[in-house]
């Protein structure tokens, strides 16, 4: 993979390969698409979450003054934890430093 700013997302505690990863709902390569870095995930592509919505674009939505899109990526891990399956939804995304 290309150097430059990378985004993390940490696996939750336990989690054990193999890994399924997923980007609004889209299968993910390793190797093209991310990378295993400790116990976390990199990829080079820019991801961001929406976070919280504050008291005025509450209010404005409410009122129907704008749309509510903004760039919100979930990223979701199919992971092995004791031998069992297990899923993990709309894990955190750690922004390059």
């Amino acid at each position: 993979m290309k150097p430059g700013k990378r985004w993390t997302v940490p696996l939750p505690q336990g989690a054990e390969p193999p890994y399924r990863v997923f980007v609004n709902g889209v299968p993910q390569t390793e190797g093209t698409d991310y990378e295993v870095h400790g116990h976390a995930l990199s990829f080079p592509k820019h991801l961001e979450k929406e976070g919280k919505l504050g008291g005025i674009r509450w209010t404005a939505i409410f009122l129907g003054l704008f749309g509510t899109y903004r760039k919100n990526d979930s990223v979701d891990v199919q992971y092995q934890l004791n031998g069992q399956e297990r899923l993990a939804v709309y894990l955190d995304i750690v922004p390059p430093s």
